[in-house]
């Protein structure tokens, strides 16, 4: 099939569906069979859904703030600490060859780790019990990642968002939490969250002096392997040997233990009440102020937020801002309204 502009040579998103259903697992979603979009539009010539899906994230605003949103280290300046987005392009790199070694959709599982964390706070979790502590209606970063792709990035024309199949918005949606995504390809990126922010964690409380490798629990380097590489590698086959031919993505049980230990020690030693995290309560503070002042003057928030809060949407508008801005620039709106400027 011939297209306009399109050299016939190419191989186009017709052939792409078929090579999917010819190599890929009878368990993989196949994009020819997604479930659709919320609007209904003419698809992509060359690419598929799944692939486009992947490049309207990676071209959205939200993605490109990631960079400066927090992980564990509030406002690094160390160049080697993990971000939000460095870890994004971990869980993708996971992900990605998990699905393509059980013959699932990698360009699915690429899709839905790009868009996991979308709607991540700036200070990382911190932001996001605040804003669940403030909001009438609670707030967590997976349902806000998917307000984020399905309203408020994307055209101004229209309130279709990035407009992104079921598949992938269901996978961002229940990437983490106690339901399990509908396709096993979201299923691969909840555990590849998982098994990516545990060991670059480590990784980074290691370099900030916080740990040691002697600290971490009993039998973890016997089981996993003594380095950072190891402790992933080990992870990623355990999951692959669990999940072949079945219907859901797991770890071999003796993994599974010991990354719950690992787990279990990073919040004991480094999430809660370790050096990494003592800013928090100046962030914490700082979105107190923040929303507070946005309520009382909305029409300072820039005008896509303002006109939404003028139209009896005050609460939304004011946590929708707040929670796409990034550290430093929620940093920067606190000086601007809440320290004072000497006189010149």
């Amino acid at each position: 099939m011939d297209y306009q502009g399109v050299d016939s040579g190419l191989v186009d998103r017709e052939g792409l569906e078929t090579r999917e259903k010819n190599i890929l697992s009878s368990k993989a979603a196949l994009s020819a069979e997604s479930r659709g979009r919320r609007k209904t539009e003419e698809g992509c010539p060359l690419r598929t859904a799944f692939q486009n899906d992947r490049d309207r994230i990676i071209h959205a605003k939200a993605f490109r703030r990631l960079k400066h949103k927090t992980q564990v280290f509030i406002s690094p300046q160390g160049d080697h600490y993990r971000t939000r987005l460095t870890h994004t392009l971990e869980v993708s790199q996971i992900s990605r060859t998990i699905a393509r070694a059980l013959g699932l959709n990698e360009d699915l599982t690429e899709a839905i780790s790009l868009g996991h964390d979308l709607g991540h706070t700036p200070f990382g979790h911190a932001g996001e019990d605040i804003l669940d502590e403030l909001t009438s209606g609670g707030f967590n970063h997976n349902q806000h990642s998917l307000r984020v792709v399905d309203f408020l990035e994307g055209s101004d024309s229209d309130d279709s968002g990035l407009n992104l199949t079921y598949e992938v918005r269901d996978g961002i949606c229940h990437h983490t939490g106690r339901e399990k995504p509908e396709t096993l390809e979201g299923q691969i990126v909840k555990l590849a969250d998982r098994v990516a922010y545990i060991n670059h964690d480590i990784d980074d409380a290691l370099r900030a002096g916080i740990l040691q490798l002697s600290d971490l629990p009993e039998k973890a380097d016997e089981i996993l392997g003594k380095t950072h590489s190891r402790r992933i590698d080990s992870m990623v086959k355990s999951i692959i040997s669990a999940s072949r031919n079945r219907d859901e993505i797991k770890m071999t049980d003796e993994v599974e233990k010991i990354t719950k230990k690992l787990r279990d020690f990073l919040f004991a030693n480094v999430y809660i009440g370790s050096r990494a995290k003592k800013e928090e309560h100046k962030a914490r503070r700082l979105l107190k102020e923040l929303y507070s002042y946005y309520h009382e003057h909305p029409e300072k928030m820039p005008s896509e937020y303002s006109k939404r809060a003028q139209q009896s949407e005050l609460e939304q508008a004011v946590v929708d801002y707040i929670a796409g801005m990034t550290d430093r620039y929620a940093i920067q709106k606190g000086r601007e309204l809440f320290i004072p400027t000497p006189w010149a």
